[in-house]
């Protein structure tokens, strides 16, 4: 699919089907989300604009490069968005964080904000959305329209696992936002849960199942 990336490193694999498994404790589905979430940020700027610059070795001067532009901005979707965001962070420690409170009605499935806080030029900054499920699609929906009535217009979506239901629906409603994930399951269940999935990513990271 365009503008659909499924990360296929054997690492990431490897860490997600340990997530999968439903014995695997709190404490190491917390370090394998950190984990995995650093390597899906190595995919998903791996185009950043770059600046050529003068510096000088213990040996020589030299032409090197960097990251050229404004810091870019990581926006976790809470809860479940901050276990990935603090691996993202370990990658990139300059980025700017905004966050976007939104849960889900459990009658409806749909996306209801209680939070939002970001930085104030925003607009200017790639921005790269993080939630660890991609279901149903509507809290990666809403918080893209939250984002760009804020005026952003370079966005990123990263997940860990995702839906194609949701994946399609995250398509039509923003086309121009490009997906990374690690995975892309059949289904979801009737509770708007991907089968086979992981389970609850906010609920197995923080210790609330």
């Amino acid at each position: 699919m365009s503008q659909v990336t499924v990360v296929n490193h054997p690492l990431v694999q490897h860490k997600l089907t340990r997530m999968r498994d439903k014995t695997t404790s709190t404490k190491t589905f917390r370090a394998l989300m950190r984990e995995t979430a650093t390597l899906l940020c190595y995919e998903v700027t791996r185009d950043l604009p770059m600046d050529q610059v003068e510096i000088e070795t213990p040996v020589a001067k030299a032409s090197a490069y960097e990251i050229g532009g404004k810091k870019l901005v990581f926006a976790p979707i809470l809860r479940a968005g901050l276990g990935m965001c603090e691996g993202m962070l370990d990658l990139v420690p300059s980025a700017r964080v905004a966050h976007i409170g939104l849960y889900r009605d459990h009658e409806t499935l749909e996306a209801i904000e209680y939070y939002f806080k970001a930085p104030e030029d925003i607009s200017g900054r790639l921005t790269i959305v993080v939630d660890p499920m991609l279901a149903t699609g509507h809290s990666a929906i809403a918080a893209i329209a939250r984002l760009k009535h804020y005026g952003v217009t370079n966005l990123r979506f990263v997940c860990l696992l995702a839906a194609q239901a949701g994946v399609d629906a995250l398509r039509e409603a923003h086309p121009d936002v490009p997906i990374w994930t690690a995975a892309i399951d059949e289904k979801l269940n009737e509770h708007g849960y991907i089968v086979p999935g992981l389970g609850d990513a906010g609920d197995r990271t923080f210790g609330t199942r």
